[in-house]
């Protein structure tokens, strides 16, 4: 059988390995060779499996279908009243629980104690019956969810294609971390983002509860670190977020909304991991009790985003204070490891401290990175005491840690491969590779979020294991996540947004070492309908379609393209929709000016996408938002929000906080005399710690300062200086003329010094 014919018979179940590894199986049935009512489709999201074998014919399920469970296996009826409902909200079929009994016409749940590994498991389906089999109650889970996700293959699908599947996970860490500080998450929502995980057998929630802009979580012996940590000064775009102008933004989760989440979530078989920051982001632990900082001055909780001063002192009476909350963490959380943070704690306050420099050198310790390695071994001895596990962000490396302490490497792979040469174990989230708050695209409509664009693709080829880790210390790679900071993802529609489907592709990479990217986006389009089906808000950047409009005489050339290349692109110039029988683009189109392009891209009947709209006019020739500019460095490259409207949608600006400098690269200035340049104020709430001394500043010359636009370089010849005077109440576009012919690259700066707010473009339009 070839490659492509077994590919159509495997995708239904989401397994190409078997292809590559028995291509002449006989057993493997090729497409087209099936039973009534079976239900083959390439459009599916299974994570590929350690082996299937695919046969012949279907299982049709029907309403009343029994899910036989063993008599008395509480797990095991758990995980089959989970399917039935699944199964309910997927097809609408009412399937039947059933206490032992016939397995003929059934799927059943068998026990199998020769299965090795808790999440292994068996799955075989004929056009008798289905039959899952598992030691335990969590491999058991993992069977049901292929079956489901091989039952919705393809729309209104009731059959499960024949097959029989061996498998079991590549890691025992597969997580996704959520930033509860920075901003809040009903538990309603959190429940939403759980059950997404299990469907994709994701298998750990990093809750991160507390940080410089917030203390999420209760803690009884400690009231005021939620009383007053909980809630901060709504800046910016956070102000539509609260009930009315003025009033705090809060949010704060009761030991008992914490106990129902960690609750649903073992219902999943998904562990929380909670993680307290220490010794630094504490400002909002600090704001609450000053005694626990170097300074014992109290600050405010945190409005800026980035890297604070505030840290906790090293004392005793500190360490009273964290035992004590671990104490009530760990009651809350069953979970081995607990995350104590570790990250980006800038010492100055401890340098100034003369009652830390003593203690240092009561202790003989002789810096402040290793004063930190000291405070969080404490930490870890404390919790090694109580049978838990530390674990931190790779900063923890910096001092001296328990042996039984893991490493979570986010400053990309190299602490990952620091600690587990060290024989630490350790769990991969770099930055950027798995950031799933760094945006998805550079189309004009991507949301708020970092730089640099991380697609669908980059996030399926990141491999867990770096290639700098031997064979003999790989064992120590526990697995990976994503990880969603939530500056930028202030709702919960933005985090599933971030998350979905990109979650999807390291759910994929983290259950197996098979990987082969044209099968996994061929099984897309079926899990963006089961995304849609539980009304998740997943983002179709990926199958979007971008244009690009140049001038061709009187006309227009428009290049339409999309991310993935996924299906074929349709387009209309009338106003209408496009639809699957819309002209297909295959090749740039010529349009005269003015027409209104509508594109998306389809495969069959299904639209991929929500379509695009492009107006393609002499005026948009000449008009660039900054999204589509180029950034002059982009060390700190974002998409930022518009504080206003407070109420309704928002504009993004493309900008480097370190440097309000933009690029408009091969402008033919022929004819052009005049430019208009559209610019917002934002609020400057950066926190940059050492790194402010980078911030690029031109001088003004003017009080409200400029926006200067220079040829070809930015120290080439000044093209234009609009002032910024008339825009001191924030919103406008500034006018003038234009210095300049031929060809150039227009560097376009903005004056002066950042802070407390700070300007940046929203479009530049020249005129003839």
């Amino acid at each position: 059988m070839n490659k492509y014919a077994c590919m159509l018979a495997m995708m239904a179940v989401g397994m190409l390995a078997a292809c590559a590894m028995s291509p002449n199986n006989p057993s493997h049935a090729a497409a087209g060779a099936t039973g009534p009512g079976d239900a083959i489709a390439p459009l599916s999201l299974v994570p590929a499996v350690a082996r299937l074998d695919r046969h012949a014919g279907s299982f049709a399920l029907r309403e009343g279908t029994r899910i036989v469970a063993p008599a008395g296996d509480e797990g095991a009826h758990r995980v089959a009243q989970y399917l039935a409902d699944r199964i309910k909200r997927s097809t609408g079929m009412q399937l039947t629980v059933a206490d032992g009994g016939d397995a003929k016409g059934a799927i059943v749940l068998a026990s199998d104690p020769a299965i090795e590994g808790e999440e292994a498991y068996a799955l075989d389906v004929t056009s008798d019956g289905a039959t899952i089999r598992a030691s335990r109650s969590h491999g058991l889970f993992y069977g049901a969810i292929t079956l489901w996700q091989a039952l919705t293959a393809q729309p209104d699908s009731h059959a499960v294609p024949a097959m029989h599947v061996d498998d079991a996970p590549r890691f025992a860490w597969r997580g996704l971390m959520v930033d509860s500080a920075r901003h809040f998450q009903t538990t309603d929502e959190l429940r939403k983002i759980i059950d997404q995980m299990a469907l994709l057998k994701l298998n750990t929630f990093h809750w991160h509860l507390t940080d410089d802009q917030a203390w999420r979580i209760e803690i009884k012996k400690y009231p005021d670190l939620t009383r007053i940590g909980g809630c901060r000064k709504a800046l910016g775009p956070d102000a539509a977020l609260v009930e009315e102008p003025g009033k705090p933004y809060c949010g704060v989760y009761t030991q008992d909304d914490v106990q129902g989440i960690v609750a649903y979530a073992a219902e999943r078989y998904i562990t929380v991991v909670p993680e307290i920051e220490m010794p630094g982001h504490a400002q909002a632990a600090i704001a609450s009790y000053p005694q626990l900082g170097v300074t014992k001055k109290r600050p405010a909780v945190s409005t800026d985003w980035g890297v604070m001063p505030y840290l906790y002192s090293p004392s005793d009476k500190t360490f009273t204070f964290m035992e004590n909350v671990l104490d009530e963490v760990m009651a809350l959380f069953p979970s081995t490891y607990i995350h104590v943070g570790g990250d980006e704690a800038i010492k100055d306050q401890w340098q100034a401290s003369k009652a830390v420099q003593a203690q240092m050198k009561q202790l003989g310790i002789t810096n402040e990175e290793k004063l930190q390695g000291w405070f969080i071994a404490r930490i870890g001895a404390y919790l090694d005491e109580h049978g838990r596990r530390l674990i931190g962000w790779d900063e923890i490396l910096d001092g001296d840690v328990p042996a039984s302490a893991a490493v979570m490497s986010w400053r990309g792979t190299k602490g990952a491969v620091i600690a587990a040469n060290k024989g630490h174990d350790v769990v991969l989230a770099p930055a950027p590779d798995l950031y799933l708050d760094n945006v998805q695209s550079r189309l004009p409509d991507e949301v708020p979020g970092r730089m640099p664009v991380i697609t669908l693709e980059a996030l399926y080829h990141f491999e867990p294991v770096p290639s700098e880790i031997s064979a003999e210390n790989a064992k120590h790679v526990l697995g990976a996540e994503a990880t969603i900071f939530a500056e930028q993802t202030p709702t919960a529609a933005r985090v599933e947004h971030a998350a979905f489907p990109r979650l999807a592709a390291l759910a994929e990479r983290t259950w197996t070492n098979q990987a082969d990217w044209q099968d996994f986006l061929a099984r897309m389009p079926a899990q963006m309908a089961r995304f849609k089906n539980d009304d998740i808000k997943a983002a179709d950047t990926a199958f979007g379609v971008a244009f690009e409009a140049t001038a061709n005489g009187d006309k227009a050339m428009v290049k339409l393209s999309t991310q993935t290349g996924l299906g074929s692109i349709h387009y209309t110039i009338d106003g209408s929709t496009p639809v699957a029988n819309s002209p297909a683009y295959t090749a740039p189109i010529d349009v005269p000016l003015p027409t209104t392009l509508m594109a998306t891209a389809f495969i069959g009947e299904q639209a991929l996408a929500q379509p695009r709209t492009q107006v393609v006019d002499a005026a948009s020739l000449l008009r660039r938002d900054s999204t589509a500019l180029e950034l002059c460095t982009d060390s700190n490259g974002s998409r930022q929000e518009a504080a206003l409207p407070v109420d309704g949608p928002r504009r993004t600006h493309f900008v480097d906080i370190m440097n309000t400098c933009w690029r408009w690269k091969g402008v033919d200035l022929t004819g052009v005399r005049h430019i208009a340049i559209e610019v917002d104020r934002l609020p400057w709430n950066f926190a940059l710690a050492h790194e402010i001394k980078n911030v690029v500043t031109r001088p003004k010359h003017s009080k409200a300062g400029e926006v200067e636009v220079r040829l070809d370089s930015c120290e080439g010849e000044p093209a234009a200086s609009l002032g910024l005077a008339a825009a001191h109440d924030g919103k406008a576009t500034l006018t003038g003329d234009l210095q300049g012919e031929g060809t150039h690259d227009l560097c376009i700066v903005v004056t002066g010094k950042p802070g407390p707010t700070f300007w940046v473009l929203g479009n530049v339009q020249l005129q003839r």
